[in-house]
């Protein structure tokens, strides 16, 4: 069973969540916080394996939320898809960075929210279709010296990974072996204080390195 837990503080919006998870046979619903706060110790106290989070709610909002879940102590952390109104909304970018697996509008269709918590839990990443470059585009600036601690090899893999690529197709257009683009990948997270494919690809937009 996969464990799912809402944060929301719009009481009917969570219940029709609750409703669609329990409803599934490889579902379970974890509970419900109305704040960031709360969300925090849910997260802690009812162990859900994947977390909605809103962006905005009282107390503490939906980025600060997921920025303190990350950086708990807990190695069993649940995979977080942060949920927005808005399809442009600048504050989507900043919960990649600050550790989200993906974000919803909130207005997407339940098969594709099921879906989605589905292939975050299998440790994949989840981007709301149509606005992507859209959202990200209006935060690009150019900074290429944020990727200056990269090497000459790591800064190609990086903008090919922030076109979407796959492991193989960087392979091939940079001619190297799947294990070094692993290892390139596990490199260029590190040395940007990055934790994963998607957080690259929003660093990338908000840094105007891809358009």
């Amino acid at each position: 069973m996969i464990r799912v837990a809402v944060a929301d503080d719009q009481p009917l919006f969570c219940a029709g969540l609750q409703m669609m998870i329990e409803s599934q046979q490889d579902l379970a619903f974890a509970g419900a916080a109305p704040d960031g706060l709360q969300a925090v110790e849910l997260a802690r106290s009812g162990r859900p394996d994947v977390m909605l989070m809103d962006i905005r709610m009282p107390v503490m909002d939906g980025i600060a939320a997921t920025r303190a879940i990350r950086g708990g102590a807990s190695s069993e952390r649940p995979r977080i898809v942060v949920l927005t109104t808005f399809d442009r909304d600048e504050a989507v970018a900043s919960a990649l960075r600050a550790g989200a697996d993906g974000f919803l509008l909130k207005d997407a269709t339940p098969d594709f929210i099921l879906a989605a918590i589905r292939t975050v839990h299998e440790g994949h990443s989840v981007i709301a279709p149509k606005s992507t470059s859209e959202l990200l585009r209006t935060l690009a600036r150019r900074r290429p010296e944020a990727i200056e601690p990269l090497s000459v090899r790591e800064k190609e893999v990086f903008l090919l990974a922030a076109r979407g690529l796959s492991n193989g197709e960087i392979g091939r257009t940079a001619f190297i072996s799947d294990a070094t683009v692993k290892s390139h990948i596990r490199s260029i997270l590190a040395k940007l204080a990055l934790t994963s494919r998607v957080q690259l690809v929003a660093f990338a937009y908000e840094n105007g390195l891809v358009r």
